[in-house]
């Protein structure tokens, strides 16, 4: 069973910045991060493929940037103008090939970012 380390999080003001960090242990086609809101859905926040190819959720584009290490497995979400709405528990996802059912989730952590 993959293992799915994440790191980072906390409380900042809004206007201020975090950066959150997962690291995998094996190999991973596509990683990336979600996150839920007290009461809403689990959604999309930002994936990258091992190829570097990027998405974002139309909200955080131009703000957070997705970045990865193959050699190391890991990814970084940096989250910059930090909004309230963005506050969260954030889950680092993974998959292990383009073609795999299988997904895999971190325990998940929480960003809180107050007005």
């Amino acid at each position: 069973q993959p293992q799915l380390v994440e790191s980072g999080g906390g409380l900042v003001q809004a206007g201020g910045s975090l950066r959150l960090s997962c690291a995998a242990s094996q190999s991973m086609y596509r990683m990336g991060w979600y996150r839920q809101a007290p009461g809403k859905q689990r959604e999309l926040v930002a994936l990258i493929t091992d190829g570097f190819g990027t998405e974002y959720v139309d909200s955080v584009k131009d703000r957070f940037t997705l970045s990865r290490d193959n050699a190391k497995n890991t990814v970084a979400l940096n989250m910059n103008s930090l909004k309230p709405e963005d506050t969260a528990v954030y889950y680092c996802y993974a998959k292990a090939t383009s073609w795999a059912l299988r997904e895999y989730w971190g325990q998940g952590t929480q960003v809180t970012v107050s007005s």
